[in-house]
């Protein structure tokens, strides 16, 4: 614990004065304009990947970045999504995979579970991804099928948000934007999923897509 008092000490002493400020305000209140859903992993930091202040992310990690359908949510997760959606009124949603998943490397290697109890249960919350991968990339060998897998995780876990009436109902009239990403651990680059071909694309490739957009539509 050290190493943690440390850096809370410095924190307060090199920190907090200047952002004092912005703390003060945050005092009265949070208005974040995004949930950010993203997996436990330690090497996944939400606020530092997207460059976000203190008050701008409302954050719900777990295991793997699942989400529970609608009706068998475990109450945290759901709890965190109706209050995001319906209380602070959040207008973006982001779903965020990474690489070297290990909830999905348990997927690919379920024996790997053994002697575990809770673990399996969550992790059957993807059990769609399994099926739908071995089905569509079946033949790619065990590192690319990885990252297929946790591909198709955030296409299905979105599926899954897409069930509770709250996100449904917002997203339907235009209110909440749901975004699916997935971060890559060793290069720093994100691929952002095009929801109509449900293809991964480059977010740099993304940004000039839609530059292109807006300039034609100039």
């Amino acid at each position: 614990m050290e190493k943690f008092i440390a850096g809370i000490t410095r924190f307060q002493n090199d920190v907090f004065p200047t952002s004092r400020h912005l703390y003060e305000q945050l005092a009265d209140g949070q208005n974040p304009e995004t949930l950010y859903i993203g997996c436990s992993d330690s090497r996944v930091l939400p606020n530092e990947l997207m460059q976000a202040k203190p008050g701008e992310l409302f954050i719900c990690r777990t295991a793997g970045n699942l989400v529970p359908p609608y009706g068998e949510a475990v109450e945290g997760v759901g709890a965190t999504v109706e209050f995001a959606v319906e209380v602070l009124k959040v207008r973006h949603v982001v779903l965020c995979g990474h690489s070297d998943c290990g909830a999905m490397k348990a997927l690919m290697n379920p024996e790997k579970l053994k002697g575990l109890k809770i673990v399996p249960h969550w992790i059957r919350h993807a059990d769609r991804v399994a099926a739908v991968a071995a089905e569509l990339h079946g033949d790619l060998n065990d590192r690319d099928f990885l990252n297929r897998l946790i591909e198709e995780n955030v296409v299905a876990q979105i599926d899954h948000l897409m069930t509770y009436p709250c996100v449904a109902a917002k997203a339907r009239s235009g209110n909440l934007y749901v975004h699916g990403m997935v971060f890559d651990i060793p290069s720093g680059e994100f691929r952002m999923l095009d929801r109509s071909s449900l293809n991964f694309l480059p977010l740099r490739e993304v940004l000039q897509r839609r530059a292109r957009n807006e300039a034609l539509t100039v």
